[in-house]
């Protein structure tokens, strides 16, 4: 087990914050990011464009991954392109607040119409490896070290060729490597495109992309790693395939506490998904037992993002799902048995109610140890009396935790950023880009630039980012964390989905108020082991390697 402190990584704003005065009582403050894509040297624009016809990819796609690929503990940057000219793009973080484009030479640069990425180390040689998701053959990207990566689609038995949206790596069947959950979002295909409804009486194109119902549903795809990054088709085998749906978010989490991982899916339109995991990589559909299928009036909404906390520190994980505009979002707590829908109590439905939200986070911006809400927002229905500009931007949504930790609070500057025009925003990575202990936002936009949103609340609280490790050095992504307060147990679960067509972070962020000094910190490996730290320092980069691990 190895401890690094921030200041052996050179990162800034290290000193002593013992003396702070707890996150409830400074003034706040409602300008929580600054945007500093250009000056951080990331050059990009993301051109949807199909034809002149509405078709519906176009107003779906903006995906994205914050990846270490290169394991020298800072978070790199993937972004997807869809009929842009160039293919995706990989910047590398450079450590010293800059990115650099490596796209040239590194196997990364992907054609295809862009969709959503996963990230994990599918064969076991402990770097990271990408899925992208497109719509159209989706692709397969081993790391094989020195900014390479390899396209090893076929070869390892993936390659599906319809229209793919968020997917997960994690271990369904406890045989130590990741398999592979894949969204699908319907069956769509130029040749069978249907006229959309609204038509500019001005005779331009539509206002308006067709409602999902107007294509076939879909099931999703689940593939078992035989444990050499080759994977095999298990849809029918693991039970994935007998329900279908307009497949977006999905998040994978251990949601009844038995030890294996769970899969919830966002549908659009549809009743969202529980995959209740067996242990050995069989599920069974549980959404309505569980009470997570609809909202608490029966409604079966737009599900887009999904994003998995435990947000009253009970030790159960919760779910926050976000829909479309004239929906409210979802929050259900985790009984242990089921979910219980507290949207309403948390002061969700009237600030989500106006917005059509895509990327999700729940994330202890400020470090007071209280879990802020974001979310990146854009419509999927223009407004007809804009005729410059962009028809279905909207800005995006920020909301400050409660101290009651079940609840939210409007912050005042949208998005928590002035000045920025609204954009039609759709993916959210959420990650430390510059290892200060705050978490930044990546917003990836339709038809636009992204926007780098750096994290400058002032006077954040005391932090630590847990960076667990497999036996190969690898992100352990499903292992479960537990930091030991003096009051409470923080929780969280190593992953890299949830959000939308995103992948995050894999490195846990916990804020810690005016705590100086963690009491323990437990740690619950995939295999059953168990490793505790006693005494741990704050504002640091913790990295802990597994016991079987070199």
């Amino acid at each position: 087990m190895t401890c690094i402190a921030c200041s052996m990584l050179g990162i800034h704003g290290c000193s002593d914050t013992s003396s702070h005065e707890d996150g409830a009582s400074r003034a706040p403050r409602e300008t929580w990011f600054e945007e500093q894509l250009d000056a951080r040297g990331v050059v990009f624009h993301l051109d949807t464009e199909m034809s002149e016809h509405y078709w519906m990819p176009e107003i779906m796609v903006g995906g994205g991954a914050a990846i270490d690929f290169n394991d020298d503990g800072w978070q790199d940057i993937y972004l997807l392109q869809a009929s842009g000219a160039g293919g995706n793009r990989l910047y590398q973080n450079m450590g010293d607040g800059m990115f650099k484009d490596v796209t040239e030479g590194s196997g990364a640069a992907d054609t295809g119409y862009g969709s959503g990425v996963a990230t994990g180390d599918v064969d076991g040689d402990g770097d990271m490896d990408m899925y992208i998701t497109n719509l159209g053959q989706d692709v397969l990207l081993v790391n094989e070290g020195g900014g390479r990566f390899r396209d090893v689609t076929l070869e390892r038995g993936l390659g599906d060729d319809g229209w793919g949206s968020s997917a997960s790596f994690f271990d369904a069947d406890g045989d130590g490597d990741l398999d592979l959950y894949v969204c699908r979002y319907s069956i769509w295909s130029a040749e069978k495109a249907v006229p959309c409804r609204g038509v500019d009486p001005d005779g331009g194109r539509a206002f308006g992309y067709c409602k999902p119902n107007r294509y076939p549903t879909s099931t999703d795809l689940f593939y078992l790693n035989d444990g050499n990054g080759t994977f095999e088709p298990a849809s029918v085998s693991s039970g994935i395939e007998t329900r279908e749906g307009y497949g977006l978010g999905v998040a994978a989490s251990d949601f009844d506490g038995d030890g294996d991982l769970d899969v919830f899916v966002a549908n659009d339109t549809t009743p969202d998904s529980l995959w209740m995991n067996s242990g050995s990589g069989v599920f069974t559909e549980s959404g309505f037992e569980w009470a997570c299928d609809r909202d608490s009036s029966g409604l079966a909404k737009a599900g887009m993002g999904v994003v998995v906390a435990d947000l009253d520190d009970d030790g159960a994980l919760d779910l926050l799902v976000c829909n479309i505009k004239g929906e409210t979002d979802s929050l259900y707590l985790n009984t242990g048995t089921g979910f219980r829908d507290v949207t309403s109590q948390a002061g969700l439905s009237g600030p989500s109610f106006g917005y059509t939200r895509f990327g999700l986070g729940l994330v202890d911006f400020n470090n007071d140890e209280r879990l802020d809400y974001f979310a990146a927002n854009g419509a999927v229905n223009a407004d007809p009396a804009i005729r410059e500009g962009d028809a279905f931007a909207q800005d995006n949504l920020l909301l400050k935790g409660r101290s009651d930790r079940l609840g939210f609070d409007t912050i005042k500057d949208s998005g928590g950023v002035a000045s920025l025009e609204p954009r039609t925003s759709r993916g959210a990575i959420f990650a430390d880009f510059d290892n200060d202990g705050g978490v930044d936002v990546l917003v990836i936009n339709r038809n636009e630039k992204p926007r780098l949103l750096m994290n400058t609340v002032v006077d954040r609280g005391n932090w630590i980012l847990v960076d667990v490790r497999n036996e190969t050095g690898a992100p352990s992504l499903g292992t479960r964390v537990e930091v030991h307060l003096e009051d409470r147990v923080r929780t969280g679960i190593t992953r890299t989905d949830s959000s939308y067509l995103t992948a995050n972070d894999h490195r846990l962020h916990f804020g810690l108020g005016n705590v100086d000094r963690i009491p323990s910190i437990s740690i619950t490996w995939p295999d059953g082991s168990e490793s505790r730290l006693e005494g741990v320092e704050v504002n640091t980069i913790l990295r802990v390697n597994h016991p079987g691990g070199e």
